[in-house]
C-alpha cells in the first residue's frame, strides 16, 4: 500500500492529509487561533475536589477548568495498576502521544480526597480537547513521545508497541530497555523503534531526559496556572509519530514548514530526510493532490458507495449514527448476496469515514439485515479489519438482537464537523425549520391570546416574505374570522430581515412590539 503525507501549510490554517494508495484518509486541521492541546503540560491549581465524582477540577488558564479523574491521578502510578503493551494511540493534533494504557486491577482506585486538596498546584497534562460544554481532561501520569519511546516520569513500567509482533523482536527490544532506562521512570518502544540500535533509543531516551529536566525546572519558577511545555506544532508533531518505513513520501507546500520538518528529522532520524520534499508546484498543493474535492464532500449527510449503494450518518454531542442503504445497487443473483456485497463495501467506506471526519465516542452502525450467520460474521470481520489502520483505539462488538453493530472510538477532541462549523443560526443545530403550516398556526394562537386579553383595534404583524405569501394564500379566511371574532383589523407585513419562524406584533396605537409579552 502506498503512503502519503501531503501538507498545506498556511498561516491562517495547516492542514495534513493523509493518503493511502491515493486515497484521502485523515485530514488533521489545525488553526493559530484554535491550536490543539492534547499533550501540552501545565502548572495549575485544584480549585474544587468532589470525592462523590472521585474527581477534581483544575485551573489552568484556558477558557474552562480541566477535568481530572482519581484514576488519573500520580498515585495511579504504584502498584494497583499495570501497563498494558500497546500501540501509539494519537491525538489527530499536535501528534500521537503515545500513551501506555493503564489498567486497573481490582484494589480501588485512590481516594482523590487524600491525595488532592483545594488551592494545591498541580502538574498536569491535556489527554482530552475541550468538547461542546466540558473542559479539557488532564492527567498527573505525564508522558512525553520520542522518536522511538514514550517517556514516563515517576512511573516503574516497561513496554512495547503491540503493532511489533514478532516474539524475538520484543524480546531483544525490552532487553534494550532494562538497558537505556533512567532513574524513576518508565518507558514505551513506539512502532518505529522496530529493528532500531542500543545507541538509537539511548539518543533518544537522552533527548526525553533533557526535555523533561526543563519542564521541571520551568515547573519550579512558573506561577500557576501556567502553560510548562506545549507539544511540537501538528506537521512536525505528526512527522515525528507517522513517518515510518511504511511511509512512501512527506510534500510540504510552505518552506518554512518544510526546513521546520527536516531540521527535527536530521536531529532525530537523519535517515528519513531525503523521503521529505518541498511542493514547487503552480496548483495549490490539495488542488493538485485531487485532495480538496474530497474534503468539499466531507460533510455531507449521504455517502455514496461505488456499487450503487449509500451510507448516511447523522452525529449527535456523544452518539454517531450510521445506516446503510442499498441504493441504486440491485445486484445480479440473490437478494442476500446483494445485501452481502452492499455491506461489505458499506464496512470499509465507513472505517475510512470515521478516521476522516475523526468521529469519536459511541457509534451504532445500522447493516442491512441479513440471513446468514456467516454474512454477518463476515461483515464484522471485515469492519475490525479495516479499523486495524485507525490510530485511534476502536472496540467493535458482535452483531445485537435488532441487528446494530454497537462500536466505540476515542474521543479527545470534536469531530472534524464541529471544527469546521457552527450551529445554524436559524434552527439552533436542529436541522430541521417548523412548516409552513406550523408557524401559521402559531400566529394563530398568539393573536388569539392578544384577543382574549386586549381591547385593541388595529394589530400590525411583521412576518418574513416567505410567511406573509402563505398566510394571504392559505390562511386568509382563518384570519378573516379571528378579525370577526376579536374585533381588530390585521394588517400582515412582510419583513425580509426576519426569518420563517420569527413573528412580531406591533400595537399601531402605541407603536409597541407585544411579541413577548403574549408568548406562552
Amino acid at each position: 500500500m502506498q503512503k502519503s503525507i501531503v501538507i498545506n501549510a498556511d498561516p491562517k490554517e495547516t492542514r495534513v492529509a493523509i493518503l493511502e494508495d491515493k486515497q484521502l484518509v485523515e485530514l488533521l486541521v489545525e488553526r493559530p487561533d484554535e491550536r490543539r492541546i492534547v499533550g501540552d503540560i501545565y502548572k495549575g491549581k485544584v480549585n474544587a475536589v468532589l470525592p462523590g465524582m472521585q474527581a477534581a477540577f483544575v485551573e489552568i488558564g484556558l477558557a474552562k477548568t480541566a477535568f481530572l479523574h482519581a484514576s488519573d491521578l500520580s498515585a495511579s502510578l504504584g502498584e494497583d495498576v499495570d501497563l498494558l503493551d500497546d500501540d501509539d494511540s494519537g491525538d489527530g493534533g499536535g501528534g500521537s502521544r503515545g500513551r501506555g494504557r493503564r489498567r486497573p486491577r481490582r484494589e480501588a482506585s485512590p481516594k482523590i480526597e487524600d491525595h488532592l486538596t483545594k488551592s494545591q498546584e498541580v502538574v498536569v497534562q491535556v489527554t482530552k480537547e475541550p468538547i461542546s460544554t466540558k473542559g479539557p481532561r488532564v492527567t498527573q501520569q505525564v508522558t512525553l513521545p520520542g522518536r522511538y519511546v514514550v517517556f514516563m516520569p515517576g512511573a516503574d513500567h516497561l513496554g512495547v508497541s503491540r503493532k511489533i509482533a514478532s516474539r524475538e523482536e520484543r524480546m531483544r527490544l525490552k532487553k534494550i530497555l532494562r538497558q537505556v532506562r533512567p532513574r524513576n521512570a518508565g518507558l514505551i518502544v513506539r512502532t518505529a523503534g522496530e529493528g532500531k540500535s542500543l545507541e538509537e533509543f539511548r539518543e533518544d531516551v537522552d533527548y526525553l531526559v533533557k526535555l523533561w529536566k526543563k519542564i521541571e525546572r520551568r515547573r519550579e519558577s512558573a506561577p500557576s496556572p501556567a502553560l510548562i511545555h506545549r507539544e511540537l506544532s501538528l506537521a512536525t508533531g505528526l512527522i515525528r509519530d507517522l513517518l515510518s518505513a511504511d511511509v512512501d513520501e512527506v510534500v510540504v507546500d510552505a518552506p518554512d514548514a518544510y526546513q521546520e520538518i527536516v531540521d527535527y528529522l536530521k536531529s532525530v532520524s537523519p535517515d528519513m530526510v531525503k523521503r521529505v520534499r518541498q511542493y514547487r508546484g503552480k496548483l495549490p498543493i490539495f488542488d493538485a493532490y485531487r485532495i480538496e474535492p474530497e474534503i468539499e464532500k466531507l460533510f455531507e449527510r449521504k455517502v455514496w458507495l461505488k456499487r450503487g449503494g449509500y451510507i448516511v450518518i447523522d452525529q449527535a454531542e456523544a452518539l454517531v449514527a450510521i445506516d446503510v442503504n442499498t441504493g441504486r445497487f440491485v445486484g445480479k443473483r440473490d437478494q442476500e448476496e446483494t445485501i452481502l456485497k452492499t455491506n461489505l463495501e458499506a464496512a470499509r467506506e465507513i472505517s475510512r469515514q470515521l478516521r476522516l471526519r475523526d468521529m469519536g465516542g459511541i457509534i451504532v452502525l445500522d447493516f442491512i439485515d441479513m440471513e446468514s450467520e456467516a454474512n454477518k460474521k463476515a461483515v464484522l470481520e471485515e469492519l475490525r479489519k479495516n479499523l486495524k489502520r485507525d490510530r485511534s483505539r476502536t472496540k467493535t462488538f458482535a452483531v445485537s438482537e435488532l441487528g446494530l453493530v454497537e462500536m466505540t472510538r476515542q474521543r479527545e477532541r470534536p469531530s472534524l464537523l464541529h471544527y469546521y462549523s457552527d450551529d445554524c443560526p436559524y434552527c439552533n443545530g436542529l436541522g430541521k425549520v417548523l412548516s409552513l403550516n406550523s408557524v401559521a398556526l402559531k400566529i394563530e394562537r398568539l393573536l388569539t391570546r392578544i384577543g382574549v386579553n386586549t381591547q385593541e383595534k388595529m394589530i400590525e404583524l411583521r412576518v418574513s416574505p416567505e410567511m406573509a405569501q402563505h398566510l394571504f394564500a392559505e390562511n386568509a379566511e382563518r384570519l378573516a374570522r379571528l378579525e370577526e371574532k376579536y374585533k381588530f383589523r390585521i394588517d400582515v407585513r412582510d419583513d425580509p430581515r426576519l426569518k420563517r419562524s420569527e413573528v412580531k406584533v406591533i400595537f399601531p396605537r402605541t407603536n409597541e412590539d407585544v411579541t413577548e409579552r403574549f408568548r406562552p
